[in-house]
C-alpha cells in the first residue's frame, strides 16, 4: 500500500516568547539561514532605532534600511537599496507595514525572509500575502511565506493597546470567512482544503474563548500563536481563502471608498464578520463575535469606525467588487439597496442589544 502524503511549506522557527528578539542572531545561526550574520534588516522610522539598540554588539555585519510607508514604491525602493550588495536573508522588523514591505522585496530579490513582529495587528506575520497601497487604492500580492516568524513578547507589550486589539479582529473572522468557504463549497463545488480549514478555525476558537485580554502574557501568546498559524493555513491552502470572505471584502471596500478613514485592518474584519454572521442568520456566531469584540473593546457597529448607514451601506454595496469570483454571503444574499439597508439598521438594533445587556462588564482598555 503506497505512502500518501503532502509536503506544505511551514517556518523553520516559530518563536513567541519574552525577550526572544535578543536571540536573532543565534535563531538565524542555528538555522542555517545565516551563518555569517550578514542580513537585511528593515525596520520603520518609529521602533527601528530603538530595536536597533538591541543589536548594538551582535549582528554587526548586518546592514539597516527604513522602511518608510506602505506602498509598492517602497517595496521597490528597498528591493533597490538591498540589491546593491549580496545577503544571505532579509529580516523585517516592525508591524505589518514593514512584514508586508519586506515580504515582497524578499520576492523580487529571491531571498529568504524572516518575519519579527513587534505587534499583533493582523495575520501578516507568517502569510504568503504582502498588502501594499497602489495607484489604485490597495492591493494583496502572493509572495513566499517567511522562513522564521519571532514574536517577542516584551516589545508586543509595548505595541499602542489598539494595534494589539486589532489582531484579535483579524483572528476572530477567520471563522466567518470559513463559513464563506465552507458554503461555497456546498453550493457550488469550490474546492476546500480541510487541513487549512482546520488550522484557521483552531487558530480562531484558541482567541475566542480565551478569558485573558491583552495585558495578560498567555493570552498574547495564544494570540501570536493563532496569527502564525492563519498565515500557515493560507500556505497550506495556496489562497487567502481560510481567512478572508466577506468581512475581508467589507474591509477592502472600506479601504478603497474611504482610503483618508480607514481604520485598523483587524477593527474593519472584525466588524465585517459580525455582520457577515448577522446575514447568515446564525444567532449563535453572531452573538460569540459581537461578545468578542466588545470584550475587547473593539468597534462593532459602523458608527464605532466613524460611519453612518448610509456610508456603511455604500460600502457593503461595494465590498463584492473588490474580490471578483469569490463567493460569500454578500455575493449570495446580492441584496438590493433597500435590502442593504435593512440589514445595517436590523444589524445595528441586535449589537445596540447585546451592548445594552453587557453594560455590566467593562470593555477593556489596556
Amino acid at each position: 500500500m503506497p505512502l500518501l502524503a503532502r509536503f506544505v511549506t511551514a517556518p523553520l522557527v516559530v518563536d513567541v516568547r519574552r525577550g526572544a528578539l535578543k536571540e536573532l542572531a543565534e535563531v538565524l545561526a542555528d538555522q542555517r539561514i545565516s551563518t555569517s550574520g550578514k542580513v537585511a534588516i528593515a525596520v520603520g522610522p518609529t521602533y527601528g532605532p530603538i530595536v536597533q539598540n538591541t543589536f548594538e554588539h551582535g549582528l554587526v555585519d548586518a546592514d539597516w534600511f527604513t522602511v518608510d510607508g506602505g506602498t509598492i514604491n517602497t517595496a521597490i525602493k528597498l528591493v533597490e537599496q538591498i540589491k546593491q550588495n549580496r545577503y544571505d536573508a532579509i529580516v523585517g522588523i516592525g508591524g505589518g507595514t514593514v512584514l508586508d514591505v519586506t515580504k515582497f522585496a524578499a520576492a523580487r530579490l529571491g531571498l529568504p525572509m524572516v518575519a519579527v513582529a513587534t505587534n499583533l495587528a493582523h495575520d501578516g506575520i507568517g502569510s504568503p500575502i504582502s498588502t501594499l497601497d497602489n495607484d489604485a487604492g490597495r492591493g494583496s500580492y502572493g509572495v513566499p511565506a517567511p522562513i522564521a516568524v519571532v514574536v517577542d513578547l516584551d516589545l508586543i507589550a509595548q505595541a499602542p493597546p489598539r494595534s494589539v486589539r486589532s489582531g484579535i479582529g483579524e483572528i476572530v473572522s477567520n471563522l466567518s470567512a470559513i463559513a464563506d468557504w465552507e458554503a461555497a463549497h456546498a453550493a457550488h463545488g469550490e474546492e476546500i482544503d480541510g487541513l487549512a480549514v482546520s488550522l484557521a478555525r483552531t487558530s480562531a476558537q484558541a482567541v475566542l474563548n480565551h478569558p485573558g485580554g491583552i495585558e495578560d502574557e498567555v493570552f498574547l501568546a495564544a494570540l501570536a500563536e493563532g496569527l502564525v498559524l492563519s498565515g500557515i493555513s493560507m500556505v497550506v491552502a495556496g489562497t487567502s481563502r481560510p481567512s478572508s470572505g466577506a468581512c475581508h471584502e467589507i474591509s477592502h471596500a472600506i479601504d478603497l471608498l474611504h482610503a483618508d478613514r480607514r481604520a485598523f485592518h483587524g477593527e474593519q474584519v472584525g466588524l465585517g464578520a459580525a455582520f457577515a454572521w448577522y446575514l447568515r442568520g446564525d444567532e449563535q456566531a453572531f452573538g460569540t463575535t459581537v461578545d468578542c469584540l466588545l470584550r475587547h473593546g473593539l468597534p462593532v457597529r459602523p458608527a464605532d469606525l466613524g460611519f453612518s448607514a448610509e456610508e456603511f451601506g455604500e460600502i457593503v454595496a461595494y465590498a463584492p467588487q473588490t474580490r471578483p469570483g469569490r463567493i460569500t454571503i454578500l455575493e449570495e444574499a446580492a441584496l438590493s439597496p433597500d435590502k442593504i439597508a435593512e440589514a445595517i439598521a436590523g444589524f445595528d438594533a441586535q449589537v445596540s442589544r447585546r451592548i445594552a445587556a453587557a453594560d455590566g462588564r467593562a470593555p477593556e482598555h489596556g
